[in-house]
């Protein structure tokens, strides 16, 4: 009878990350399926290991990647609508002791939206303001080095 190793999960509207824990392991298989279905197996000392999930939604599976480290397995799984589930498997209740919430890479949907609105930049209407709004920006430091510098070329020193 095979086991079951340690997982842990987070979404955004995109994507699962799950990342299974299972350090040296070896025989490493994936069996990932479009309508959401997740078969993993490995082996570690000699002792057979297993994930089979019924994932909440469908997953598109050309746009998956998978990672095998020295530590831990992830997989990037790419979902087939770009939305928000409210739980990662399909089965209504409690999840599997083995599966857990991966709160280090856990992001909110209000979260991701901020996320969104803030590295969608308007363009800058005059390049020149820009310039000089980052030479404002200058640490102490750069700004010495700058006077310095002027005052080399201008033979002040």
């Amino acid at each position: 009878m095979s086991r079951h190793p340690t997982a842990k999960w987070a979404q955004t509207s995109g994507e699962i990350f799950l990342s299974i824990e299972l350090p040296d392991a070896e025989d490493v298989k994936m069996d990932l399926r479009s309508e959401g279905r997740f078969i993993f197996s490995a082996v570690k000392d000699g002792v057979p290991y297993q994930i089979d999930l019924e994932l909440f939604d469908k997953i598109n599976v050309e746009e998956s990647k998978a990672s095998v480290g020295s530590r831990h397995i992830s997989y990037n799984l790419k979902k087939a609508e770009k939305k928000w589930w409210g739980r990662v498997l399909k089965q209504e209740g409690k999840q599997p002791a083995f599966l857990k919430v991966d709160w280090d890479r856990w992001v909110d949907e209000e979260e991701e939206e901020e996320k969104m609105k803030k590295t969608i930049k308007k363009p800058s209407k005059n390049k020149e303001i820009s310039k000089k709004k980052r030479r404002k920006n200058k640490n102490p430091l750069q700004k010495l080095i700058a006077k310095f510098k002027m005052s080399c070329v201008c033979g002040k020193l």
